[in-house]
């Protein structure tokens, strides 16, 4: 068994270690609390409220998006009119810009469920 074959199969395993850890550890609770008596109706506590979560997930990539071309053109302007060499700075900008946009993306999708 190569090193060829022991990444996929490791990536593998912790993606199925990580779904088998949430979904016994929601069984748990949720058992724990059907013994202690509580209704059942906590479950459903929540569904149908607030925004819909592709709404969010749009929002959060256009922002994501934005902020990446906006980290090119910034770092463009700064390798043409400066001396920086363009191996750091075009990763700097691009990384830091999408940063931003995530922020960006994250209040204005706080302020979309304020509404």
């Amino acid at each position: 068994m190569g090193p060829e074959v022991l990444v996929p199969f490791s990536f593998c395993a912790t993606i199925f270690g990580i779904v088998y850890l949430i979904y016994s550890t929601r069984n748990r609770e949720r058992l724990a609390l059907i013994e202690k008596g509580v209704d059942a109706s906590i479950f459903l506590k929540g569904e149908g409220k607030g925004v819909p979560a592709w709404k969010i997930f749009v929002i959060n990539t256009a922002f994501l998006l934005i902020g990446i071309g906006v980290g090119m053109f910034i770092a463009l302007f700064l390798t043409t009119y400066t001396a920086m060499n363009s191996d750091v700075v075009y990763p700097a900008t691009i990384i830091t810009m999408s940063g931003v946009g995530l922020l960006f993306g994250f209040n204005k999708a706080k302020n979309l469920d304020k509404e």
